[in-house]
């Protein structure tokens, strides 16, 4: 390989980088550039396929809590070391077709019997073996629960309810949920920028 330099006006000597040269360093930067999106995908895709999940809110049925095209963050690993609890709100598998995904909010656990009775959730347990109606902060102020059913839970089994009872497609229609079916919790509203929260669920009157 041929080496040469060059002489400036000011009598100044630097060197000149032979097309060679100039080829390793292209390729030096490529490998550079390669080894970061590696690094990054190593990071990244275990996060987005095991952690967490962007999920978008379609239509009504969880106003005024959420609205159509929202974009929410889903925390998939807490349940792997926790069970589910009243409250939350989770992204399940609709359970007559498990390509389509839905967002409601848990209200009745595992070996529960709910009672939905002049427009009121009535919880029965072994803390509450007479029942419990559920005060939900979260609702509208006067916003009722309509239907009129009992249902007695499964040990693997989720009752839950949209916050818009009205226009809420729910296990009031399609019954209990799995815990199988249970992708996650929602965790954050990351859009729109002024409604970004991170959520929790709720205190309960008993």
């Amino acid at each position: 390989m041929s080496k040469f330099f060059s002489q400036d006006k000011k009598g100044q000597i630097g060197f000149e980088l032979t097309s060679e040269n100039r080829l390793k360093k292209i390729i030096s930067y490529i490998i550079e550039i390669v080894k970061v999106i590696l690094v990054s995908l190593a990071i990244i895709v275990p996060i987005r396929y095991f952690l967490i999940q962007p999920f978008y809110v379609k239509g009504a049925s969880m106003e005024p809590n959420f609205y159509d095209h929202e974009y929410l963050i889903i925390d998939e690993i807490s349940y792997r070391f926790n069970e589910p609890k009243r409250g939350d709100i989770i992204v399940f598998k609709y359970p007559k077709d498990k390509s389509q995904y839905f967002i409601k909010r848990i209200i009745g656990l595992p070996n529960e019997k709910i009672e939905i009775s002049n427009e009121k959730i009535i919880i029965y347990n072994e803390e509450n073996p007479k029942g419990m109606v559920i005060d939900e902060p979260y609702l509208e102020e006067g916003l009722k629960t309509l239907g009129n059913q009992t249902v007695n839970l499964g040990p693997e089994e989720y009752f839950v309810l949209g916050d818009n009872r009205l226009s809420s497609y729910d296990s009031r229609s399609f019954g209990p949920i799995q815990r199988k079916l249970i992708v996650g919790k929602v965790w954050i509203r990351g859009w729109p920028f002024n409604k970004i929260k991170v959520f929790e669920a709720p205190q309960y009157n008993f």
